[in-house]
């Protein structure tokens, strides 16, 4: 099948056809199904990411929040941003158990990526994947990550907004801040809340964000109806500054890790060690066009 077949299937409900176009936008003929999807009548999806620490209960929020915008008649796909093996490269689905609700749901999508660290991976793939679901008739794409690392930063390059999931207790407030994950939230969801230091943590939070906070127990479905409200009323602030300072920062990540990707990258370190270059030159060096261009 053509690019443009696979749309058509894609808009027309095809999962399988949607996944194919998925992979596609991955690998290396992201380019071309941009090309093909172009800008013309092309809806974009709105984007809620989802982080926190490991048993946070992310996947139990998002499945919550995928039954929430399903009842608004929202067709939704789950992008889940995986740690990829250093040895295969490949996925680790992680537990997706909690989603098994909307597996057959033909308007649900739950695709995991693989975060790898060079060209090709999180940083490229997936702002292409977010305007391919939107092509194909998708209004909303939940992004949930890991909640460690350099996935943060390039999450709110495209999200908005960027809630994050934090459980009650062991002074998670703090160390959410020391890790910078409230730097990037513009929602916080205090899951478990009725586990003992919930309100604790709401107190704490509060010192440390300027974030709405909202408390959660997602496994029960409690607080989503507010998680939602939280949500709504944030994309009603949007505005074209938020919008262009998104755009700058998902260039920049994207621009950073073409960079990373160059392969003179190893041979300026190198003369940079050995005294031959100073950082700074090896610097310009490594943003004029590479050789032979």
């Amino acid at each position: 099948m053509t690019i443009a077949d696979l749309i058509a299937g894609a808009r027309n409900g095809s999962q399988r056809a949607a996944g194919r176009l998925l992979s596609l936008v991955e690998g290396e003929r992201r380019d071309e199904v941009l090309a093909v999807i172009g800008a013309d009548g092309v809806m974009a999806a709105r984007v809620l990411g989802i982080t926190g620490p490991p048993g946070a209960g992310k996947s139990t929020t998002v499945a919550a929040l995928v039954g929430a915008y399903r009842e608004r008649a929202c067709r939704v796909a789950v992008l889940a941003v995986d740690p990829s093996s250093p040895f295969s490269g490949g996925a680790i689905l992680g537990d997706r158990i909690r989603m098994t609700a909307h597996i057959n749901d033909p308007d649900v999508l739950i695709r995991s990526v693989a975060s790898r660290g060079h060209l090709g991976g999180l940083a490229a793939a997936v702002p292409a994947a977010i305007r391919l679901l939107g092509a194909i008739g998708y209004d909303l794409v939940l992004l949930e990550t890991v909640g460690v690392g350099q996935s943060e930063i390039e999450i709110a390059a495209v999200a908005d907004p960027t809630i994050v999931i934090l459980n009650p207790g062991a002074g998670d407030a703090v160390q959410a801040a020391k890790a910078g994950l409230l730097e990037v939230a513009d929602i916080v969801a205090v899951n478990k809340a009725d586990r003992d230091g919930a309100e604790q943590t709401v107190r704490d939070l509060r010192a440390e964000t300027a974030a709405p906070i909202v408390s959660l127990i997602a496994a029960r479905g409690e607080g989503v109806t507010e998680l939602v409200a939280a949500v709504d009323a944030h994309h009603r602030t949007d505005n074209r500054a938020r919008r262009l300072a998104r755009a700058r920062a998902q260039i920049l990540s994207l621009a950073h890790t073409q960079l990373r990707a160059r392969t003179d990258l190893d041979r300026l370190a190198e003369a940079v060690v050995d005294g031959q270059e100073n950082p700074y030159t090896a610097a310009e060096r490594l943003l004029s066009p590479p050789s032979g261009d």
